[in-house]
Order: C-alpha cells, then sequence, then structure tokens
C-alpha cells in the first residue's frame, strides 16, 4: 500500500468522529455495481477488497478509506451513428426536419437502448484521513477525483470542512528561487525534471525532463520572467517526486530508507504486508508535510476558510 500522489486538502476543524461512526456514515453509500439503466456508480468500498472487511481501516489513528466508481462505456460513435439513422427515419415519415429538444430526447433514448448492453470500467481511489495532522490525503493525479471524494465524504458526514493548503509565500517564487539561486535546504535536493510557464496570460510553457536544472539555458528562461511550476525534488533521502505550484503531488516514491522500514515487519499475510505498508507510509507523510508547509513559508491561517 504505497501512494503514488497526494492531493491534499487541509482541515480548518478537528476531525473527531472515532471508527465505528465513521464507518456507520460510509454504509449509507456503500458501493454497489452499476444497474442496467444506470451510467454511473460511485460509492465506498473496502481498503482491504473484500466486503467482509470493514470500509474504515485504522491503523495508528489514521483512517483509510478507498472510493470505487464504476462507469459505462458507451462509445459517442455508437451513440452519435444510430441517433442519425433514428433521426432521419423520423423526419422522413414526418415530412419536417426535428427540432433540437426532440433530437435532445431522441439521444436520451438511444443511450438507455445501449447501456444494458455496454461495458463498464471500474477504478478505485484510496485516500486516508490524518486526524491528528489535520489532513485529508488521497492518492491521486487529479484535482476532479480528490474532489468527488470530498464531495461523497460531505455527503455521508454532513460537513467537511476542508480547505486547500495555502502558505505564506507562493511556492512557484520559492521553486523558482532554489533553481535560479542554487540556494536549497539542507534536506531537498533538486532532481533533473520541471516546468516553466509565463505569468502573461497567454505565455509560454518549457518541460524539461532529464536535464541540468542548472544549466543556462533554464537560468535564461527564468530570468526572461518565467516561474517553476513544477519541480523534480528529493526529501531528505526519504521521498522524491514532482511538487506543483498548488502543493500537489506526482510520481511520488518512498525510497530506499523508507522501504527498510517497512521490510522489517516480515509476514506473507496480504493483510498484514496492507496493514504495514500503510503504518509506514503514514508516519513518513506526516512527518513531511509539517515540512513542506514550512520550506514555503509556513501556513497561510487567514485562507483557512473551510468549504463545508
Amino acid at each position: 500500500m504505497w501512494f503514488k500522489n497526494l492531493s491534499l486538502l487541509r482541515f480548518s476543524e478537528p476531525f473527531d468522529l472515532d471508527a465505528a461512526e465513521f464507518e456507520q456514515r460510509l454504509d449509507q453509500r456503500r458501493f454497489r455495481p452499476c444497474g442496467s439503466l444506470e451510467a454511473v456508480s460511485f460509492g465506498w468500498c473496502a481498503p482491504l477488497g473484500k466486503d467482509t472487511f470493514p470500509l474504515v481501516h485504522v491503523t495508528n489513528g489514521f483512517a483509510m478509506v478507498c472510493v470505487q466508481k464504476e462507469e459505462k462505456i458507451v462509445p459517442t460513435s455508437v451513440v452519435n451513428e444510430i441517433l442519425s439513422e433514428r433521426v432521419a427515419e423520423i423526419e422522413e415519415s414526418q415530412g419536417r426536419p426535428m427540432r433540437r429538444k426532440e433530437r435532445d430526447a431522441l439521444r436520451d433514448e438511444v443511450m438507455q437502448d445501449l447501456l444494458p448492453r455496454a461495458f463498464s470500467h471500474s477504478r478505485r481511489t484510496y485516500a486516508y484521513i490524518d486526524p491528528k495532522g489535520g489532513w485529508l490525503v488521497a492518492d491521486s493525479a487529479s484535482v476532479k477525483k480528490t474532489e468527488e471524494i470530498a464531495s461523497l465524504l460531505r455527503q455521508c458526514l454532513g460537513s467537511l470542512p476542508v480547505v486547500p493548503p495555502a502558505t505564506q509565500e507562493r511556492p512557484s517564487a520559492i521553486m523558482t528561487r532554489w533553481i535560479m539561486d542554487s540556494d536549497l535546504p539542507p534536506d531537498i535536493t533538486l532532481e533533473s525534471e520541471c516546468e516553466l510557464r509565463s505569468p502573461e496570460e497567454d505565455g509560454g510553457l518549457v518541460r524539461c525532463r532529464r536535464h541540468d536544472l542548472g544549466a543556462p539555458e533554464i537560468q535564461n528562461h527564468i530570468e526572461a520572467g518565467k516561474e517553476v511550476i513544477k519541480l523534480a525534488i528529493t526529501w531528505n533521502d526519504r521521498l522524491s517526486f514532482i511538487l506543483d505550484e498548488a502543493l500537489s503531488i506526482k510520481k511520488l516514491r518512498f525510497l530506499d530508507l523508507v522501504q527498510e522500514e517497512a521490510a522489517d515487519v516480515e509476514t506473507s499475510d496480504p493483510v498484514e504486508r496492507f496493514d504495514a505498508d500503510f503504518a509506514v507510509m503514514s508516519l513518513e507523510i506526516a512527518t513531511f508535510l509539517p515540512r513542506l508547509i514550512e520550506l514555503f513559508g509556513g501556513e497561510n491561517l487567514q485562507s483557512k476558510q473551510p468549504v463545508v
């Protein structure tokens, strides 16, 4: 159980539900497969995979949850082809062009006819709540998916006072300074990937991969006004990742020092392995997140207005 991305939301009020009550609240939106006429189904499933396991898996106070989303796959080209045939038949029989509302209604009918025969695609997204640190952490590279998780939690809990993390200094300004001045904090190492963007509305975008970030051409882009909006970093020889200007983390890797700690727990049981990895991972992230905020001047408490 190792997250590959960190999409972060900050609690503005304490999260104090115990595991039993949390489980009970989530159970009202337990995942069920799509019905024959449903295009999508979205709900909670057991993090450990089996329906007999709880919807909330707690280790060291961290509460892991998992959402499952199933979507029917109906190709647009198929819908359009059938729709065109039916429109042509109706227009010929009635001797008049169909109105827009009629076409839209007919499109819905075509979709309803196709849904029972459509294949489906299902995906799971894991997240956990760190009540002590005040974080909701999702293994997602997509803001939309994280918002879906937060929205589903909000439906089950009644409210979810969370906001995106905000810092005193702009991450893009600090990351630009790191490359420009080579003045790095002792626990930060720059890797060989970054993305720069001009602050102008239609400004240019430069992506650099497997590149010396101290090279003159990158310095020239910065001197011309571009800012670093994504940067590959290693933290403390324990985590490597790409950080963006919104403090989202992608391509997260837990390095040897962390993996060795997890390997200290020797087990062939999948549940015990999941639990041990989750324990090491969540404690590592709990240590890292305060430092992440500190790197950018500390938390901006004035922006901590919750989305209830």
